[in-house]
């Protein structure tokens, strides 16, 4: 079993759907007000580039029900790679904590933390993957149907979210189809992952530049913000980009029973409208909610499980 929880490609099927099975278990332990203290006396310290809300209180507050404790380091405190090198930064908190989550402009960052590292490293996200929230996308979808009979059509950017869903769906045996502009598809390296991955599961993937073919059907449709961070001087060039590529009530009636999904923050008005976001088909709180228990199952997966 891997150490680091950097990119789903990294683990196999088996183990995603055991910590599926452990958050669906731990989501209901919390409903009935049970803690398990699993992870009492731990210490998670979470190092984040980006400003966050949902991953930065769903760690925190995973780690605090299961007994644990969180520290949050800024970029301004710890100073990588202008006042400590990545490499010794993650020596020293080897010393002191049990896990950490980073949160980080580079993919490259994560890979050199975990690199160094002694103690197991989870990507909060960077600018190729976004595990964790692919892990909560899975677990919202899988408790509306089985995983294996989910149609999920994803809409937009083929950006780091976009990535990280592709690769779960193709491990787990998911039809995905994403709509992007031919410029905009997700990262080669990950296509080819996901290509690998779906040739063992199953899984069906598909490529589009017309949202209203991959939503034709879909029993889920997904889209997030054409304008990521980082990206704000192109934005003028997105909007106009993906324009047609808005999730509305108009591309929806191509598939009138799907359940929308949407990781936030959303962009209001740009690449989702209100009346979707806001709808009753709109599972975007129970994506958010779910973050928390995804979390903590990996949490206990990659501190609790002995290494090879």
């Amino acid at each position: 079993m891997p150490k680091d929880f950097l990119t789903l490609e990294d683990w196999s099927a088996a183990d995603l759907l055991a910590i599926l099975e452990r958050a669906r278990e731990l989501k209901a332990l919390l409903r009935k007000g049970e803690r398990p203290q699993t992870l009492l006396g731990r210490t998670m310290a979470m190092y984040f580039e980006h400003p966050s809300l949902r991953t930065h209180v769903t760690f925190e507050a995973g780690m605090t029900q299961l007994g644990g404790h969180a520290i949050f380091l800024s970029p301004e405190q710890v100073g990588v790679g202008t006042r400590e090198s990545p490499r010794d930064v993650a020596l020293n908190l080897s010393r002191w904590v049990d896990v950490i989550v980073a949160r980080t402009a580079s993919h490259a960052l994560v890979e050199e933390l975990a690199a160094a590292a002694s103690i197991p490293v989870i990507n909060g996200l960077t600018d190729l993957a976004h595990p964790c929230q692919a892990m909560a996308d899975l677990l919202t979808v899988s408790e509306r149907m089985p995983l294996a009979r989910a149609v999920i059509a994803y809409v937009g950017d083929g950006n780091n979210v976009a990535n990280s869903l592709l690769v779960g769906a193709a491990a787990l045996g998911v039809e995905i189809r994403l709509a992007t502009p031919e410029s905009h598809r997700p990262a080669l390296r990950v296509r080819q992952a996901a290509e690998r991955l779906a040739a063992r599961s199953g899984a069906r993937l598909s490529w589009s530049s017309d949202p209203a073919e991959a939503v034709r059907g879909a029993h889920f449709v997904y889209t997030d913000v054409w304008i990521s961070m980082g990206q704000e001087g192109e934005a003028a060039a997105r909007r106009a980009l993906f324009e047609p590529f808005q999730l509305n009530a108009r591309l929806l009636r191509q598939s009138p029973d799907a359940w929308v999904l949407h990781c936030l923050p959303a962009h209001r008005g740009e690449e989702i409208t209100d009346d979707v976001l806001d709808g009753p088909r709109s599972l975007v709180l129970d994506q958010a909610e779910n973050r928390l228990h995804a979390q903590k199952a990996i949490l206990e997966r990659v501190i609790l499980s002995p290494r090879d």
